[in-house]
């Protein structure tokens, strides 16, 4: 059976993230520089391989360029040096809830394991198939070797450890 290429459309995906801001309130962010690829056994967006995705971290943004260049340096991502945050997966078939594959950020890779919610396959207004998916799932940012820890006067800590991740993703199938 023929291999199908399928490419993220960044204009009309989306990868976010959470944080606790003293353990009180949420901080979102996101990554507005981002790609990926996968493979489908056969035309449909199914049975799914070689899943890559790669996010520029250079391009994070939290909505404070002090923060954000707080987030790019040692302190937590190191951008000069790990210019990606990567994610591979072997293969996942969307009729399950999950997938599972290795994280890179910085220079720490693990093992993940994400939910996954298949929106449908489509053809857009241009004839364009386009298929949609919902990734989501948390992890801990210390285990990637972000372990900035940082503590009130009053001894609360500034920045959980949990981050939740959602990435709201298109597909557009190569012709």
């Amino acid at each position: 059976m023929a291999t199908t290429k399928w490419f993220i459309d960044p204009t009309h995906s989306e990868v976010t993230f959470k944080v606790k801001h003293l353990m009180i309130s949420t901080v979102t962010g996101k990554f507005k520089v981002f790609e990926g690829s996968a493979e489908s056994e056969g035309d449909k967006f199914q049975k799914v391989n070689n899943v890559e995705f790669k996010a520029d971290v250079k391009s994070v943004d939290t909505s404070n360029d002090q923060r954000d260049e707080h987030l790019r340096s040692g302190d937590f991502f190191e951008v000069e040096n790990h210019p990606y945050l990567v994610f591979k997966a072997e293969s996942f078939d969307v009729n399950n809830d999950t997938v599972k594959g290795q994280l890179s950020i910085k220079d720490v890779t693990k093992t993940v394991e994400l939910d996954v919610a298949f929106g449908g396959e489509v053809i857009d207004p241009y004839g364009q198939t386009k298929a949609g998916l919902t990734v989501s799932g948390k992890i801990s940012r210390k285990e990637f070797g972000l372990t900035y820890d940082a503590v009130t006067e009053a001894g609360n800590v500034v920045l959980g450890d949990q981050i939740r991740i959602n990435v709201e993703v298109q597909f557009v199938k190569q012709a």
